[in-house]
């Protein structure tokens, strides 16, 4: 007669979600520093260009002091290449929704992607959804509605229509990532589409023949905490997703809409009325319950 005997799951340890908490912070940094960047005269071309550029050196760089130990086949490769365009969409989308849209507006509405996500990948069977999790992303779309509609004739419509395709873009992106990619080194993958998406914006730069750069000390040191900042929050989301998985990195993610939204009152000057606020409170609440259902 043999017994089985069921370990207990590991505990997950403060020092585990640090990396998965300095992203969400580091993006957050990010969000308010684009506002500064677009003030002292940047616009979004150029600030895309520029950011593609060092972020695809940064990758160059950690791949060649330590290289992936999987290559990835032809056809990840031109799936990789594929994304590459998509996010390319989605850079822009999000950056030119932050410079039309107040910024706490703007990264509420873009981060509808992991409902949406969740919501296609049950449609198309990547994914499965059980009644709370349908639940959870009805209330968290209500919570939007009410945000958006509590000023929906003083927000630019070019704008919330920006942080809809940078989120649907982003909806492909991840579904395409897990139904092809999954088990690839991610940093792979991200220096595969970094590459075309950088030189989509070289080529449309040059071909605009315009630069804007900052203006002033400040816009530049806006400029460099931008850089830093998205090539970290890249470093920290991957380190995280293999310490803690990505179900833990994204649950801690969420912290960057609540993060940034306070920050943007506090240091941008923006506002929300009482039932954009009940909005946003309901949308981020439930966006978090929709996650955990779905990790369960």
């Amino acid at each position: 007669m043999s017994t089985t005997v069921t370990l207990p799951a590991p505990a997950v340890r403060f020092a585990d979600l640090l990396p998965a908490l300095i992203a969400a912070l580091s993006f957050s940094s990010v969000d308010i520093l684009i506002k500064v960047v677009y003030a002292a005269g940047m616009d979004v071309m150029t600030l895309i260009t520029l950011r593609g550029v060092l972020v695809v050196g940064f990758f160059w760089l950690w791949l060649r002091l330590a290289p992936p130990p999987v290559r990835h086949t032809r056809r990840e490769r031109r799936i990789a290449i594929g994304l590459g365009v998509l996010f390319a969409f989605t850079m822009f989308g999000l950056l030119e929704a932050i410079r039309l849209l107040p910024v706490s507006i703007a990264i509420l509405a873009y981060f509808v992607y992991p409902l949406l996500t969740g919501l296609l990948g049950a449609i198309t069977g990547v994914d499965r959804l059980g009644w709370r999790a349908l639940l959870a992303a009805t209330a968290a779309f209500f919570g939007l509605a009410l945000m958006l509609g509590a000023q929906f004739g003083g927000l630019s419509a070019v704008g919330l229509a920006s942080a809809f395709l940078a989120a649907g873009c982003r909806v492909v992106s991840l579904l395409l990532t897990r139904a092809c990619l999954n088990g690839t080194d991610a940093r792979l993958t991200t220096w595969y589409s970094m590459v075309p998406s950088t030189a989509l914006f070289v080529a449309a730069a040059l071909w605009v023949g315009e630069w804007n750069l900052p203006q002033t000390s400040l816009g530049w040191g806006a400029f460099v905490g931008v850089s830093i900042g998205s090539t970290l929050s890249t470093l920290m989301i991957y380190i995280s997703t293999n310490r803690v998985g990505p179900f833990r990195t994204g649950m801690t993610m969420n912290l960057e809409p609540l993060v940034t939204t306070l920050a943007s009152i506090a240091l941008l000057g923006e506002f929300l009325s009482p039932v954009q606020a009940l909005g946003a409170g309901v949308m981020l609440a439930s966006l978090c319950a929709f996650q955990f259902v779905r990790g369960r």
